[in-house]
C-alpha cells in the first residue's frame, strides 16, 4: 500500500526559521550589537571577533539571508550594516524586538578594544588615502562621500517612512541636484533651497534634463524665515557648512509640516582637518549623540539611523529625525 505523504507549504514558516536561526548564536548576536552604529567590512569582522574570514562571512551569510543585514559595495570591498526592520511584513516585528533586545547587551570588553583598533586603522588608511589624492580632492570633493556612496541609504530610509502621493519635500542645499529626481518620483511636490546661484545653475540643469517638471528652485536662505513647510525636509552633507548646526537643526524643524520627516545625511566626527580648507567644512562630521541632542532640542523626536562605512576610513551616519503629528505651534 502506498502512503501519500501530505505536501506542506513552508514558505512563511522558512522566513520565520531563518530569522529564528540567525537570531540563535551569540557571535551573530554581537556582530548585530557591533553594527548598531556602524558598518563593517567581512574581514574588519573577522579581526574584531577574532575568527577566520571563511568562518565570519558563514554567519554573514545566516544574517544576510534573514534580510538581518545589508550590504553595499565599494570597490571590491563590501561593508554590511543593519537592515531595517519592517514591522508591517513577516517577521518585521520579531526582527525590531530582536534589534532592541541586542541593543540592551554590552559588547565584551575585548571586542570593544579590537573596534577602536579597526577605527585606528581606519584613520591611519583615511590619512594615506588623501595624503595620496589631496591635489585631485581639491577639485573633486566627492572623493570623501559622493551622494553613489550613501544614496541607498537615504532612499531604504525615506521609503520606509510611505509618505501619501500628496506629500511634498524640499532639499536645502541641493547642490549640483544629483538627488532631485529621486525626490520627484517620491513626492508630489519638491522645492530645492539654495543660497548660492552658481549651484542653483546646476540643479536647474538637473531638473531640464529629467524634465522635473514638480521641482521648482528657490534662491534662498534656509535659516532667514523662510516660510515654506513640507512634509519630508533632506539635508545631505550640508549640515557640515553651518557655522551653528543646532541652531540649524531648529529652522529644519521649522520647515517641517506636523508629524513631518527630517532626513540628514552626514559625515560621524572625523579627524580630517585638511577637509576644512579643501572642502569649505566647517566642522569634521558630527558625534551621533550631539545631533540627537540637537533635534531632541528642536522639538523632533529621532527615529531609525543607518550608518555607511566607506573604504576611505570615513564613516556616514543617514538619520531620521521627526517632528510630533501634534506639534502645531512650533513654528
Amino acid at each position: 500500500m502506498n502512503l501519500r505523504v501530505p505536501s506542506i507549504r513552508h514558505d512563511d514558516c522558512d522566513e520565520l526559521a531563518a530569522l529564528c536561526k540567525a537570531g540563535g548564536d551569540p557571535l551573530r548576536l554581537n556582530v548585530l550589537r557591533a553594527l548598531a552604529n556602524d558598518s563593517f567590512g567581512v574581514l574588519e569582522l573577522a579581526q574584531i571577533f577574532g575568527i577566520g574570514q571563511s568562518g565570519m562571512s558563514h554567519h554573514l551569510k545566516v544574517l544576510a539571508q534573514a534580510d538581518l543585514v545589508a550590504t553595499r559595495r565599494e570597490g571590491n570591498a563590501i561593508f554590511y550594516r543593519r537592515a531595517l526592520p519592517h514591522t508591517e511584513l513577516l517577521g518585521g516585528k520579531l526582527h525590531a524586538a530582536l534589534l532592541e533586545e541586542v541593543d540592551n547587551l554590552a559588547l565584551p570588553d575585548d571586542v570593544q578594544s579590537r573596534i577602536e583598533q579597526v577605527h585606528g586603522q581606519r584613520a591611519a588608511a583615511s590619512q594615506d588615502f588623501f595624503a595620496r589624492v589631496a591635489e585631485k580632492f581639491r577639485a573633486q570633493q566627492d572623493l570623501i562621500a559622493g551622494l553613489p556612496q550613501y544614496r541607498d541609504s537615504v532612499l531604504a530610509l525615506l521609503d520606509k517612512l510611505n509618505f501619501n502621493g500628496a506629500a511634498t519635500a524640499i532639499e536645502v542645499g541641493p547642490g549640483d541636484g544629483a538627488f532631485l529626481p529621486e525626490l520627484a518620483r517620491r513626492f508630489h511636490a519638491v522645492t530645492a533651497l539654495d543660497n548660492s546661484p552658481a549651484m542653483l545653475e546646476l540643479a536647474r540643469q538637473v531638473c531640464e534634463r529629467e524634465q522635473l517638471a514638480n521641482v521648482s528652485l528657490q534662491l534662498a536662505d534656509a535659516l532667514n524665515g523662510s516660510s515654506l513647510q513640507a512634509d519630508c525636509v533632506v539635508l545631505n552633507m550640508v549640515l557640515h557648512h553651518f557655522a551653528a548646526p543646532a541652531d540649524a537643526l531648529r529652522h529644519m524643524a521649522d520647515l517641517l509640516q506636523p508629524g513631518g520627516s527630517l532626513l540628514v545625511t552626514e559625515l560621524c566626527s572625523h579627524n580630517q582637518s585638511w577637509a576644512r580648507e579643501a572642502c569649505g567644512d566647517l566642522w569634521l562630521g558630527f558625534e551621533q549623540d550631539d545631533l540627537a541632542r540637537w533635534a531632541t532640542a528642536a522639538g523632533l523626536v529621532p527615529g531609525e539611523s543607518l550608518y555607511v562605512g566607506l573604504r576611505n576610513g570615513f564613516q556616514i551616519q543617514v538619520r531620521h529625525f521627526q517632528r510630533p503629528a501634534g506639534d502645531t505651534h512650533h513654528r
